[in-house]
């Protein structure tokens, strides 16, 4: 009887751990929230901003303490809500200089693994857009493919990119 206790136990293991693995989750993985403020953001590439103001439809304008626009932001995140990535959804923040031309591509607050968003920091995933305008932007497709080991992370945040780009292009 011990026998069959211990053999269920074993393939009960085997099977759940496939599983998981099959998932895509890593074995006890927790996931953390990573609060990342777009105005901490926005003061990487301007640190003279003091605030990120509304603008048109879906643009942000970023001032510094004379309400002087430095440049402009875009927010993934009143549209991200289904676009779920390794653990949740995966908002980002596109910094702009007032030429519309792209600064910064990041992630806001987000329940990601640290590791697969390093990961794409140091494959150069976010400086994808880097340098573009945002007509050119929003048709560029970032090869969510060739991020190994973050590919269902960098499907999300590439989802997320392309809806901001999508609807600034229409404004």
């Amino acid at each position: 009887m011990k026998k069959h206790i211990s053999l269920l136990f074993i393939i009960f293991t085997c099977v759940t751990t496939a599983f998981s693995q099959a998932n895509g989750k890593a074995k006890g993985e927790v996931a953390v929230l990573k609060e990342v403020s777009g105005l901490e953001v926005v003061q990487s590439i301007y640190p003279e901003a003091v605030a990120v103001e509304k603008g048109n439809g879906v643009w942000f304008n970023v001032v510094d303490a004379k309400k002087k626009v430095l440049g402009y932001c875009l927010s993934s995140k009143p549209y991200s809500e289904g676009i779920i990535g390794y653990h949740n959804t995966t908002p980002v923040i596109v910094v702009t200089d007032k030429s519309k031309i792209i600064k910064k591509v990041a992630i806001l607050s987000n329940w990601e693994s640290p590791g697969f968003l390093k990961r794409l920091e140091r494959q150069k995933y976010f400086n994808s857009w880097d340098g573009l305008k945002i007509g050119e932007a929003s048709k560029k497709k970032a090869p969510v493919d060739s991020y190994s080991g973050a590919t269902i992370s960098a499907t999300a945040l590439s989802k997320n990119v392309e809806i901001i780009l999508n609807k600034a292009a229409q404004k």
